[in-house]
């Protein structure tokens, strides 16, 4: 399969050793504005600063979108126009018409898309989901502290969503995939600046506590936090259902364990689920399974509803409904 890569930040260069462990994949060429950049990731392959450009001469038969959330609505919606498949970098978009836009381009086009929320493919889930069978569920728990990689894009509220946008939405993602819809949410930002310095500084919260109240009667709470560098990160989530008591630590270990109905439940992964989550875009790129992929575009656009209304709540101190009309 030729693919070519549309941004040459730190999350490409992370596919692209991914790309290199699976055979019958060939870089044909990486494109990102900044064209010394380009180079240093494309090695043998062609470098561009025009994506359009590399669509047309390499004619790739898959990109891998990892450009800033506001640019993700005129790269994919063009790639999947042509019949490319298009892995997308999470979140969907910025906005939400950007969201909707790229979740119609996908329907109407026979190539697969597939969103970057790798959360979803933690072999682990498959656990927990049967541990808690048809029990009732009360509440979730989700951590994500740790430091990351910032971005003058990231800084910038209006741009890119900040520590909400790029990193809740994975837990909202995650908290979505085993609670259903959620119905409203209530959100709270510290105003100590973490991770952030004077000499890097934007208008994003480091610190943040979200509430979702799930169609189920189940409550989900998220607590995010951007750290310093040398301090340790924590991501987990803990489930409670009416007989379930079970922790899923997340970033590096992805193990399951707990007890339900009175027995004890533990569970490993063989496989980290972004090779998991890439593999299987590549399966069902090359079987035309659109439906095969972890994160659908219409999944990864209600997440974003949520993350969206999150946001909306921060700034305004109330409970937010969630609207998915």
């Amino acid at each position: 399969m030729r693919v070519g890569m549309i941004g040459a930040g730190w999350i490409a260069t992370d596919h692209l050793a991914r790309l290199a462990r699976f055979d019958g994949v060939e870089l044909v060429g990486v494109c990102d504005v900044e064209q010394q950049r380009a180079r240093a990731l494309a090695g043998a392959a062609s470098a561009y600063t025009d994506w359009r450009e590399l669509i047309e001469r390499e004619s790739p038969e898959a990109v891998f979108v990892c450009t800033p959330p506001q640019t993700h609505r005129e790269i994919a919606v063009a790639a999947l126009d042509l019949g490319l498949h298009v892995y997308l970098e999470k979140p969907i978009a910025r906005g939400l018409d950007d969201a909707r836009a790229i979740v119609e381009a996908a329907s109407r086009s026979a190539a697969v898309c597939a969103i970057g929320y790798q959360w979803r493919a933690v072999e682990a889930l498959d656990e927990l989901r049967e541990a808690l069978g048809a029990q009732e569920l009360g509440l979730l728990i989700g951590i994500a502290t740790g430091p990351t990689k910032s971005r003058p894009w990231f800084l910038d509220r209006a741009q890119g969503g900040g520590n909400l946008l790029e990193r809740a939405s994975h837990q909202i993602d995650l908290e979505r995939a085993i609670g259903g819809e959620v119905e409203a949410v209530q959100a709270a930002a510290s105003g100590v600046r973490l991770a952030q310095s004077a000499g890097e500084r934007g208008d994003i919260e480091d610190a943040a506590a979200l509430v979702l109240h799930f169609a189920s009667g189940a409550i989900g709470t998220i607590q995010i936090a951007w750290t310093r560098d040398d301090l340790p990160g924590s991501y987990s989530l803990d489930v409670l259902g009416s007989d379930s008591s079970l922790h899923l630590e997340l970033d590096p270990g992805f193990t399951l364990s707990g007890r339900s109905r009175g027995q004890a439940v533990e569970a490993t992964t063989s496989q980290h689920p972004l090779d998991r989550t890439v593999e299987r875009f590549l399966d069902a790129a090359r079987t035309g399974a659109p439906a095969a992929v972890f994160c659908a575009p219409a999944d990864a656009a209600g997440t974003l509803i949520v993350a969206l209304a999150c946001e909306e709540a921060i700034a305004s101190g109330d409970t937010v409904p969630v609207r998915r009309s």
